[in-house]
């Protein structure tokens, strides 16, 4: 199959990218480099902003797909909250777009836990309402009810996925991840140990109603994530029916947990200060991925919290400036 991969320069998108290469389909990459890495995908990379309605239309008219896989998207919660309309530009403009140049196309989209809010259950199930408490999350809702709206109308059906905590790094360390700037825990936490941060680690509250106060968050490794995608696109490709489905472990770490580990893998200590909690952030985020298991067969196989830290470890060691010359 011919696969349009929006965002494959990014973390997510350039390891789903290179997995569907891997599968034998013919990939197809767009981004705009504004936050991805040409060096994260080896392959022919197309270069405009899918926020221009006439650029989407001229390269569907020349580049007709099979399916798209979105990942294009700003993805800070922080920023999210500072910055709201450039949230609602990039996030949902792009979707729209790509829906009305590709009509029909299935579609799988990179969607997120932050569209629940608040946790009402220890685990989050794709039954529970969505309630975000940002506008990132608020934007990843939009777009899903965008899609289904679509499906519904019987012009293509889609898979959303929600991540929970993206991490981890191509084993051998020759991909992984490289934020500009980099906001994530476990990269910061390692780079805080390995001395590359000159003010240490910020947790983010320490008073949270959690076992020792701070977040807690499920982490899913990249790969993982990865194998979901491609799995979604057989799915659709079978004239399956439109979903929603959560991706993760089951399983939380605490920040503290989350440092600890990160102690362990580097053999050093993580400096870090407490400060205050930020704006728009749940306590605890911890899926439910049953659905995803009964409809993909998909599991979470590379997700050890050892793993993810080490192969996190491996990768800032051999790249120190990430994909950066």
């Amino acid at each position: 199959m011919r696969i349009l991969v929006t965002g494959g320069c990014g973390y997510i998108g350039s390891t789903t990218a290179r997995l569907l290469a891997k599968s034998d389909h013919e990939v197809m990459v767009v981004d705009d480099l504004s936050e991805g890495h040409r060096q994260a995908w080896p392959g022919a990379l197309e270069i405009f902003d899918l926020r221009d309605a006439s650029a989407v239309q001229s390269f569907a008219a020349a580049n007709p797909v099979d399916g798209i896989v979105h990942f294009a998207a700003r993805a800070y919660v922080g920023e999210s909250v500072a910055q709201p309309l450039r949230y609602w530009r990039a996030n949902l403009v792009p979707v729209l777009n790509l829906c009305e140049a590709f009509p029909g196309t299935p579609f799988v989209f990179s969607s997120s836990c932050a569209t629940y809010g608040q946790p009402t259950t220890a685990r989050l199930d794709e039954s529970l309402p969505l309630a975000p408490l940002n506008p990132y999350g608020a934007t990843k809702a939009a777009a899903e009810r965008l899609l289904q709206d679509r499906a519904d109308a019987g012009q293509g059906a889609f898979v959303a996925l929600r991540y929970f905590n993206a991490a981890g790094a191509a084993a051998g360390g020759h991909h992984g991840e490289h934020h500009q700037p980099e906001n994530h825990l476990i990269p910061r936490a390692v780079m805080a140990a390995l001395g590359r941060l000159a003010e240490g680690l910020q947790v983010f509250g320490t008073d949270w109603n959690t076992p020792d106060g701070t977040n807690i968050r499920d982490y899913v490794h990249v790969a993982d994530l990865a194998e979901a995608h491609v799995l979604a696109l057989d799915y659709l490709f079978d004239d399956q029916p439109s979903t929603v489905l959560n991706l993760g472990t089951g399983r939380g770490y605490s920040v503290l947990e989350i440092i600890r580990a990160v102690e362990e893998a580097t053999s050093q200590a993580v400096p870090w200060t407490a400060a205050p909690r930020r704006a728009g952030d749940p306590a605890e985020l911890v899926a439910d991925a049953t659905r995803a298991f009964e409809m993909l067969g998909w599991q979470a196989e590379h997700s050890a919290l050892e793993h993810i830290v080490q192969s996190a470890v491996v990768w800032h060691r051999k790249n120190p400036q990430g994909y950066s010359a």
